[in-house]
């Protein structure tokens, strides 16, 4: 597993919506052999541009979904990581 194979989590350690999108994103992730990093919103100034839009899943820049998962999105953006297509990154 490559730091390229990773999901980013912008978390807060007291939102239940938070801790749900990642025990319902976990299987998704180990399915495809995908890391997840979990980021505390209000451990890092530099994600205070989330804010109340928490929890919110990642790839690099790119999100993929908010507030809940988005299981369909979330799985097309797994299947081109793992098979080496590129994803445009906006």
């Amino acid at each position: 597993m490559t730091d390229s194979l990773k999901l980013t989590l912008v978390s807060r350690a007291y939102c239940h919506l938070c801790h749900e999108m990642e025990v319902a994103v976990l299987p998704l992730l180990a399915e495809y052999g995908v890391a997840l990093e979990v980021l505390d919103a209000d451990a890092d100034p530099a994600l205070e541009r989330y804010d109340e839009r928490v929890p919110v899943l990642l790839w690099g820049e790119k999100e993929i979904c908010h507030y809940f998962l988005d299981e369909a999105g979330t799985r097309a953006v797994l299947a081109q990581l793992t098979t080496g297509h590129a994803l445009a990154r906006e």
